[in-house]
């Protein structure tokens, strides 16, 4: 009898990714040479990639539909093909290849796997939005102790990790979220100005308290924001462009006023985009960073309180973590250890 596990498949693009994608049954198969077999226990939810990608949007991955989906997941190694040594079974990996995430097995080539210590879903945030931020603060923004750090979606997944790390650089960081409860939970962590923009101007904030004063702006959402943020970096200071939640209906606003160069000239400032895909080479000094941060109980990884079990709460997750309620990292768990 042939073996079977479920995936999630897209299966033409569409607005959403819940209308253009199914659930299917696929073999499942011994590992060939070079490969591991990896019996998934969880898997992170990204909401907007995996929206644009529904809508053939990502301009960094080609689609042939049908395609398999997710990106990063956790899981054991249940079975090496020939040639494998560097795991073993029962081994905990993760992975951050797409599409990797969103199936409850995974015979892929070892190469696209790590080792991590035990199967603890916090070792998978680090080593996928973990490494992200570290990526975009340290490498990008070449992020210095004292500086003024600007973080948008503070309370995300992302968010709350660039919050950390700017804290355990020696920096005054400025975090911007949407209410009460949030700016409660950014200041737990660290934040030294919680920013609520459905109670405070952001604009007006920054101009009163941080003119010309952000030595690093890291913003995912765009729009208002970040032309706050562009209004009052510093002389030398850097605006890491790292998403745009705002332009997800892929019709960016069109803003009619002064060039960017011309807010950034006088200051000797740049804008920064920051696309984790093209920075590979980093991703091993930046996970062993977040691997020894965390088992140093300098970081915490904090998940967001709803709780999603199987496939079936993929599509559920997407859509939470869209709404804007979601606070900490949105993960899904696809299978018992």
């Amino acid at each position: 009898m042939t073996l079977t596990y479920k995936a999630i498949e897209l299966h033409e693009f569409a607005e959403t990714f819940r209308a253009g994608s199914r659930t299917v049954d696929l073999d499942r198969r011994a590992p060939g040479p070079g490969e591991v077999q990896v019996r998934n226990l969880y898997c992170g939810i990204n909401g907007i990639f995996d929206t644009q990608i529904a809508r053939n949007a990502v301009d960094y991955v080609s689609i042939g539909l049908p395609t398999l989906t997710g990106v990063e997941a956790m899981g054991i190694v249940e079975a090496c093909g020939e040639g494998v040594t560097e795991f073993a079974e029962g081994d905990a990996v993760v992975t951050t290849r797409f599409p990797s995430g969103y199936r409850e097995w995974n015979i892929a080539p070892a190469a696209g796997f790590i080792k991590v210590p035990d199967t603890r879903p916090e070792w998978l945030v680090l080593a996928s939005t973990g490494v992200s931020a570290y990526l975009a603060l340290t490498h990008i923004a070449q992020l210095k102790p004292g500086d003024t750090v600007a973080i948008s979606a503070a309370a995300g997944g992302l968010g709350h990790l660039l919050v950390q790390i700017a804290k355990h650089h020696g920096c005054h960081v400025v975090a911007v979220c949407g209410g009460a409860k949030k700016t409660a939970f950014v200041t737990s962590l660290g934040a030294d100005r919680a920013i609520d923009y459905k109670s405070e101007s952001v604009a007006d904030v920054l101009a009163q308290e941080y003119k010309d004063r952000l030595d690093v702006a890291i913003d995912t959402v765009s729009g208002s924001i970040f032309d706050a943020f562009l209004d009052n970096v510093a002389p030398h200071g850097r605006v890491v462009v790292s998403g745009a939640a705002q332009d997800l209906e892929g019709r960016p606003e069109i803003v009619t006023g002064p060039r960017v160069g011309n807010k950034l000239y006088y200051k000797g400032a740049s804008v920064r985009g920051f696309m984790n895909g093209l920075l590979t080479d980093h991703w091993p000094a930046a996970r062993a960073w977040m691997f020894d941060r965390f088992a140093a109980g300098d970081l915490k990884v904090v998940f967001d309180e709803q709780v999603f079990t199987g496939l079936e709460g993929v599509q559920d997750a997407i859509e939470h973590l869209l709404s804007g309620q979601s606070m900490g990292k949105v993960i899904a768990r696809l299978q018992s250890d």
